[in-house]
């Protein structure tokens, strides 16, 4: 069982290398160095990290603080290695998901979180009415107010919250602009994003845009990412594609390439709809030849 290791510092000042040592110690045939504040979810080493992981692998770390700073983030991390039939292991912490044990902990802070949530919403609702009895108006007075300064903390806020979101969801689509963009069109790498997702979790292109200018100004993403793409000769893009699909998961079956052209109503040189190996394989050996694999 593959165990891949995080180390992370807050500062430029400080030292990964005891934890990277500890990580050796234990087994860690990879390990991924980070200086960013544990407070920030949208860490890009932990984004490849996250990305590199595959089923069978083990997230190794030495204290849960070192990969996040919450329990909700912590739950949320270990909820994509799960999707991915991939583990978590802290060497400090008696959480390891490969284990009975390690699961019952992990349930036990699940639980409690949720009553931490519980608790929270209670104290607020029970708050607002206490207010509303005493005749209090709820609300920011800065915002009823106009003023600059408290519309840009919750402009802050509200952008601080979207980075958020779209760190749940960047394993779907970070990998794929970063590998396709400029070369493919965006309207391709849109389809090729969406065709292994369910239909309440596809992307539109303007929301998808939005998400990659975010990404690029945040510094998660290079700016060429947004560069305009080539025009592709008609008889290269079927190849093209064949080959992004293919890339993005070296292990996919001919079938299952099939399967997702089909679902992304990409029609085979012959125009039909339904696709067979065969013309996969054919298209594969094109993009080879055109250098579209590597």
């Amino acid at each position: 069982m593959p165990l891949i290791g995080y180390a992370r510092v807050s500062t430029e000042d400080q030292t990964p290398l005891p934890q990277s040592e500890a990580l050796q110690s234990a087994g860690c045939a990879e390990i991924f160095e980070e200086h960013a504040s544990g407070g920030n979810r949208a860490r890009p080493v932990l984004a490849r990290v996250l990305e590199r992981i595959s089923k069978g692998d083990t997230l190794v770390v030495v204290r849960i603080d070192r990969l996040a700073r919450s329990l909700s983030h912590l739950l949320e991390v270990i909820e994509k290695l799960e999707g991915k039939e991939a583990f978590f292991r802290s060497l400090q912490d008696p959480i390891d998901t490969a284990s009975p044990q390690g699961k019952f902990t992990l349930q036990v802070l699940g639980a409690a979180a949720e009553f931490e949530r519980a608790l929270i919403r209670e104290r607020t609702k029970a708050g607002l009415a206490s207010a509303r009895s005493k005749g209090r108006v709820g609300g920011n007075p800065g915002l009823r107010a106009k003023d600059p300064v408290a519309l840009r903390k919750v402009r802050l806020a509200r952008q601080d919250g979207y980075m958020e979101r779209l760190s749940k969801t960047a394993q779907e689509w970070v990998p794929h602009v970063r590998r396709l963009r400029p070369d493919m069109a965006w309207e391709d790498v849109l389809r090729i994003i969406n065709s292994p997702l369910p239909h309440d979790r596809r992307w539109t292109q303007s929301r998808l845009l939005r998400a990659v200018k975010a990404y690029v100004r945040d510094g998660f993403l290079s700016e060429t990412v947004l560069g305009r793409a080539e025009r592709r000769e008609t008889n290269d893009r079927l190849p093209a594609i064949v080959a992004a699909i293919k890339g993005g998961d070296p292990e996919i079956t001919m079938q299952a390439i099939c399967d997702r052209l089909e679902s992304m109503r990409e029609r085979t040189p012959r125009g039909r709809t339904r696709w067979q190996p065969s013309s996969v394989k054919v298209l594969l050996k094109r993009a080879e030849k055109l250098g579209f694999l590597r």
